[in-house]
């Protein structure tokens, strides 16, 4: 790590002496002074559409490349400048972009209490086109002259329905006005009978998934056909939102997120029930999700067993923290770097071929997030130190490791215990187990490209070795498979039934 940061340092000095990086410039301005604190974002992306500000957060190798720095605001005539000593990701400096036509943007991200970049009324630019020629100093200006609106809910439809709450217990803890919302799809019978009641299925969505992802589930072709069939159980499907000031909520209680687990099963299930008739019985609510929404459903199926009576899980996180992802956080040193002085693979191909590294994925985050810091980015890996961390003195989020040298804090790391979902089920067997029996359904990849298999596999063992009770878990372990690597539909059709045939017994 200390020649990687001689080597950069080294670049920047030798762009730094060049006559084209002293004239790189890129200058920020805004129309207006802004007085709030926030990180000002500039991204580079080789297309027009969708905006750069609509970064995808994805390290793949045409990711766009990304500058940012904290200010603790800024005033009308102040020009902000980034140069050839501004490091970025995936680019040490702004010099370093390759050649070509680009589309440029600024955005200047004040709400902390939201944890994406396009978060209301923060402010951005216009798109300017860029050409960077060889050996041509890069001058460019932005301005920040527009403002991203006020949230609104989406339009309606008879049998799509979108909600949003105050949440009280989320609100004191952040002392501000904090929400929760939901997408609702309401089964094909719902208003033949006022009286009727539902059973409601709950569908946690991948990280940091919204609630208006039941427009585009609703929209779908294949979907409509099953939802409308005449013989589909006649269900409520409630869509949860991910959204968090650090991440995802994952739906559960966390230091530094706060009582989200108090907020949506103590407040917002009640409301929810009252909106749209759902049978206020934990034998005919479920849970259900992929990837984050597997580790969730299965979270809240452990953490809440008389709330649900059955989780359907698939892909989900790192359900065992000997192996999150491939870091043994309790025994490894390091989390970027593996024993073997290898950086640590993240992402994989169905085949085994490494996409891109737990390292790289940090870098990006570091330059998302505050203080340089992938804590704070609302990225995947900020979003899990995040609800599964201790809070600071401060009131600040702990670090698992060191955003730079990737050292993992073993104090911190044993703090995370409580949600490693293997442990905490094995201790408290005795009295989780009655109310678990039957309930955990859990599909896996055998290929998962985020090496999620391995911590299931421990899952597995642990449940499969419990007999006072028995678990009677199902798991389906599918043989060269990926992540989430599954017909959504046919899939939904298979698992309402499981849940109707529990629902009635």
């Amino acid at each position: 790590m200390i020649a990687s940061r001689f080597l950069v340092a080294l670049s920047l000095l030798l762009y730094s002496l060049s006559p084209q990086a002293a004239l790189t410039k890129v200058t920020v301005t805004s129309e207006q002074a802004i007085t709030k604190a926030g990180r000002l974002l500039v991204i580079f992306s080789r297309k027009a559409q969708p905006e750069p500000r609509s970064y995808s957060a994805w390290p793949m190798p045409d990711i766009e490349p990304l500058f940012a720095m904290d200010l603790p605001s800024i005033s009308k005539p102040q020009t902000v400048v980034f140069d050839a000593s501004s490091q970025g990701f995936p680019f040490a400096s702004i010099q370093a972009l390759p050649e070509g036509e680009w589309f440029v943007q600024a955005i200047y991200d004040t709400d902390f209490l939201d944890a994406r970049i396009n978060s209301p009324h923060n402010h951005y630019s216009d798109v300017t086109a860029l050409t960077i020629e060889d050996k041509q100093p890069i001058q460019l200006q932005l301005r920040l002259n527009q403002q991203i609106t006020a949230e609104t809910l989406p339009l309606e439809q008879p049998l799509l329905k979108f909600v949003k709450m105050k949440s009280p217990k989320l609100s004191a803890f952040w002392d501000a006005d904090m929400y929760l919302r939901a997408g609702v799809i309401l089964p094909r019978t719902y208003y033949d009978d006022p009286l009727a009641e539902f059973p409601v299925i709950f569908d946690i969505g991948g990280y940091h998934a919204r609630y208006t992802r039941a427009q585009s589930k609703f929209d779908d072709e294949a979907f409509q056909d099953y939802w409308l069939d005449k013989d589909t159980p006649q269900m409520v499907l409630v869509f949860l939102d991910g959204e968090a000031p650090l991440g995802d909520s994952y739906q559960i209680d966390s230091a530094n997120n706060g009582p989200y687990g108090q907020a949506t099963w103590q407040e917002f299930l009640p409301f929810l029930n009252d909106q749209f008739n759902l049978r206020d019985k934990a034998k005919s609510r479920f849970v259900t999700g992929c990837s984050t929404g597997g580790w969730v459903s299965l979270a809240l199926q452990t953490y809440y067993p008389d709330t649900f009576n059955g989780a359907w899980s698939f892909s989900a996180d790192g359900v065992d923290f000997k192996y999150f992802q491939l870091v043994n956080i309790y025994q490894d040193k390091n989390a970027l770097i593996n024993e073997h002085g290898i950086e640590r693979p993240s992402y994989r191909a169905k085949d085994g071929e490494v996409i891109f590294s737990i390292k790289r994925e940090i870098m990006m985050e570091n330059q998302m997030g505050r203080n340089d810091s992938y804590v704070y980015s609302g990225g995947q890996w900020g979003g899990w130190n995040a609800v599964f961390g201790p809070k600071l003195a401060n009131g600040q989020p702990s670090a698992i490791w060191d955003p730079n040298t990737g050292e993992i804090d073993r104090t911190v790391a044993q703090q995370w215990q409580k949600y490693d979902l293997r442990q905490y089920t094995e201790d408290n067997w005795a009295d989780l187990g009655p109310k678990l029996a039957g309930k955990l359904h859990i599909w896996m990849g055998d290929m998962d490209n985020f090496y999620l298999n391995n911590a299931m596999h421990l899952y597995e063992d642990m449940l499969t070795s419990q007999s006072q009770p028995s678990s009677n878990a199902k798991f389906t372990w599918q043989r060269g498979t990926g992540h989430c690597d599954y017909k959504p539909v046919p899939m939904l059709k298979k698992i309402m039934q499981e849940m109707q045939s529990r629902s009635d017994n």
